[in-house]
């Protein structure tokens, strides 16, 4: 039998996790043809193709399977009696990450993530996508390496940490006829509208609320983002509610104020998710605890 290289092992796992080649050379730092080359040696050293090409990526044969249990605790412990020293160097880092996240995080948190990389990790590139109902397996898959936002739905397989609490104000026109400094329950019933319904945003938390006081709302418009809810806020004589901490900025760039509910709302944990199968990597636990640091307590 030819002799195991340990870097054929770490192309394995990548593979494994990621169900692409090209991805697991990215994550390794090793150009795609030597990670090809990897693979092909641990074909021949197993008998066995391991992986083999579908339309959902790169998918473990039988054999895979069953030794890859093995193969992950063997770098498990290769690693622990390396100190568990982190191959991950982000000065010198060339990497892609991809985070799922709402608009809200894309306005109000990827700015100071972008700007803390340009000086920390200026090869890091991050790509962003909207979170929806396929995030979680998507995150399984190693499609996406991270999750910003509220995503209760994510239960066994996942880990999460708390980065900040948030909860909710109204927003009206700066300019509003009825509404003054205070927004009171009959005012609030009384005027018509705006709801964003966008997946990780707890805005479901609202709803709940309105019903379980028969309090009830003249929707006039529901929009599939809060890109545009600001400038429509503006223009219009509608109200809406939104995070707190969206409506801070919004108040910087559309004339609209901040008004406080006028019924109590429970507060949301704004979290960053990730799959257990990406626990150890040394990036995803770099890009985990830079996140942690920036915006904790935001």
């Amino acid at each position: 039998m030819s002799k195991l290289d340990l870097e054929w092992l770490a192309v394995f796992d990548e593979v494994y996790k990621t169900g692409n080649v090209s991805k697991a050379a990215e994550r390794l730092g090793m150009a795609q043809a030597a990670a090809s080359t990897a693979l092909n040696k641990l074909r021949a050293h197993f008998d066995d193709r391991l992986f083999t090409r579908t339309a959902q990526g790169m998918q473990p044969t039988p054999h895979a399977e069953r030794i890859y249990p093995n193969l992950r605790e063997a770098l498990a412990q290769i690693a622990q009696a390396q100190g568990n020293r982190s191959s991950f160097d982000p000065a010198q880092a060339q990497r892609r990450f991809r985070i799922c996240m709402t608009d809200i995080s894309e306005v109000v948190l990827l700015p100071g993530l972008l700007d803390h990389l340009r000086q920390a990790a200026p090869g890091v590139h991050i790509e962003t996508e909207i979170i929806s109902t396929l995030s979680g397996r998507r995150l399984q898959d190693g499609e996406v390496d991270l999750a910003v936002g509220f995503m209760p739905q994510l239960d066994a397989g996942f880990y999460q940490q708390t980065l900040f609490m948030q909860n909710f104000v109204c927003l009206a026109a700066r300019n509003h006829p009825r509404i003054g400094t205070k927004l009171t329950r009959k005012r609030f019933e009384a005027e018509a509208h705006a709801v964003v319904s966008t997946s990780g945003t707890g805005h479901a938390i609202v709803d709940t609320t309105l019903a379980r006081l028969g309090l009830k709302r003249n929707v006039v418009v529901r929009l599939s983002s809060f890109l545009s809810v600001a400038r429509i806020v503006a223009q219009t004589e509608l109200l809406v509610v939104v995070p707190r901490i969206l409506g801070k900025v919004l108040a910087t760039q559309e004339p609209v104020k901040l008004l406080e509910p006028p019924f109590a709302l429970s507060d949301y944990a704004v979290k960053q998710h990730w799959h257990e199968r990406f626990h150890a990597d040394p990036g995803n636990a770099w890009l985990r605890r830079t996140l942690a640091q920036l915006f904790s307590g935001s």
